[in-house]
């Protein structure tokens, strides 16, 4: 599995014989090294986090960098389209708790990723989930007003980026959560866009409602907000109230209503999960505690059936 880009592939290390996975950056000559993978590198070698990508080494030639991370064997969009009509809620739990764990470590260190979507959410064969590609992430004191609104992919970018805003912090994030937690509940993403910026703010507009001044102050003053839009409410219920009601604390149009990583690990969504997930050192997965373990999921289950049926009735399972 490529689980970077097209230049990137796994190998195995000559030091330990673990496998390691090699992102390969061409240089030219002109033009020097990316500012992306610069930008990248640099961020990564600071964060040691059990759900954030590890970066071991980086490699500079004359022709290339190279980044040398940790392998981890596909992401959350592969997981999600091997596991179509949403997933076990127990393992949604488990995978947004780790998402915010894991956000609420960069952003406590004034990091925002900035590019949050599946593709970018590696998944480990034990289920551990890690944040990657930190190529447009931005390591700065925030809020700022400097930064551009050409960034996160169209489905999970904020309304108020949509709207031309570049006076963003930590909450341009959330609105990322909300849509990947909606995305793993449904099986089907929350906002997908088809044509163009305004196609998807409307598709916004028409589940969570349209903004005014009295639900978002300053609306009126963004670059590309045209008045007059109107789009009918539409409500669409969850899994559970608890799911239902964090969904709803991240998918804010205002942007300074919407819930923060920290608070919302504390959330009664998380309340069945075991309290020892909250004492854990930071490079400690959540998976380290025994009582902690991802569910089949129906596919999975069936899959499981079948091959058991087929060895006959003699056939035992360990």
């Amino acid at each position: 599995a490529l689980l970077f880009a097209n230049s990137t592939w796994p190998c195995v290390c000559r030091v330990n014989g673990k496998l390691v996975a090699l992102k390969v950056i061409r240089l030219q000559e002109e033009e020097g090294t990316p500012f992306t993978a610069i930008r990248e590198a640099s961020l990564l070698k600071g964060l040691k986090h059990a759900n954030i990508v590890l970066l071991h080494d980086i490699i500079h030639t004359k022709e290339t960098l190279t980044l040398v991370f940790e392998y981890v064997h596909t992401d959350l969009c592969q997981y999600m389209d091997k596991h179509p009509g949403g997933l076990h809620p127990d393992n949604v739990r488990l995978f947004l708790f780790q998402l915010l764990r894991g956000l609420s470590y960069i952003h406590q260190r004034y990091i925002l990723h900035r590019d949050l979507k599946p593709q970018n959410l590696l998944i480990s064969d034990s289920g551990e989930l890690k944040l990657a590609d930190f190529g447009l992430a931005r390591a700065k004191s925030v809020p700022s007003h400097t930064y551009s609104n050409e960034v996160v992919t169209l489905w999970y970018r904020p309304p108020d980026v949509l709207l031309g805003s570049t006076d963003y912090s930590t909450c341009l994030d959330m609105w990322g959560v909300g849509c990947i937690f909606v995305e793993m509940i449904q099986g089907v993403a929350a906002f997908p866009g088809v044509k163009d910026i305004q196609d998807q703010l409307e598709r916004i507009f028409l589940v969570l409602g349209t903004p005014s001044e009295e639900t978002w102050p300053g609306v009126h003053s963004l670059p590309h907000f045209k008045a007059g839009e109107h789009c009918t409410f539409k409500s669409e219920p969850l899994i559970s109230y608890h799911a239902e009601e964090l969904a709803s604390r991240f998918l804010q149009c205002f942007p300074k209503k919407r819930l923060s990583a920290l608070d919302a690990l504390h959330h009664d969504y998380f309340s069945h999960l075991p309290p020892r997930l909250w004492e854990l050192p930071d490079m400690s997965p959540i998976f380290t505690v025994p009582s902690v373990r991802l569910q089949p999921e129906s596919g999975d289950s069936v899959q499981l059936c079948s091959k058991s049926n087929s060895k006959g009735a003699s056939s035992s399972r360990h």
